[in-house]
């Protein structure tokens, strides 16, 4: 497969640039198709204005310097904890404050209404904090049951 002549950089507050066909420099934002079922999948850079200017089939397209930035910007929108057990909640009337510990540490969310749990697939959760931070339970069944039985007075 042929890699993409991409032209990235940043500038000096740390956006990312893409230098067009014409020479022009316009600010990106790559965003994936599927950030948490399919990761690997296509991503887009999009322009300001939600317009997408480039799509990436998949990471052997792009150059290690492109890529490297790429990944960088992807890590520091995409911070999704991930629930690995569910200490305890304060109330199981919302709202809600629950300590968690996750794969980055220990933490608190305080859940605003069940219509902030959405569910993704079967066994996978999305739980958006008051705050706009979104937590990551990729599979109900493995956590366990007294973090289940928690869970289950708010599905």
């Amino acid at each position: 497969m042929t890699q993409l002549d991409l032209h990235l950089r940043r500038d000096a507050f740390g956006c990312l640039l893409l230098r067009t066909p014409s020479g022009r420099e316009v600010p990106v934002i790559p965003v994936r198709s599927f950030p948490i079922s399919d990761p690997g999948a296509g991503l887009a850079l999009v322009g300001t204005d939600g317009s997408e200017l480039v799509w990436i089939e998949g990471p052997d397209e792009l150059a290690p310097e492109t890529l490297k930035l790429i990944r960088e910007e992807l890590a520091s929108r995409e911070f999704t904890p991930e629930i690995q057990r569910i200490v305890s909640v304060s109330s199981f009337a919302t709202p809600s404050r629950w300590q968690v510990e996750t794969d980055r540490g220990p933490a608190q969310l305080v859940l605003k209404g069940e219509e902030d749990i959405r569910r993704l697939s079967t066994g996978t959760l999305l739980i958006a904090d008051y705050s706009g931070v979104q937590f990551l339970i990729r599979h109900v069944p493995a956590l366990d049951k007294a973090s289940r039985r928690l869970l289950d007075h708010f599905l």
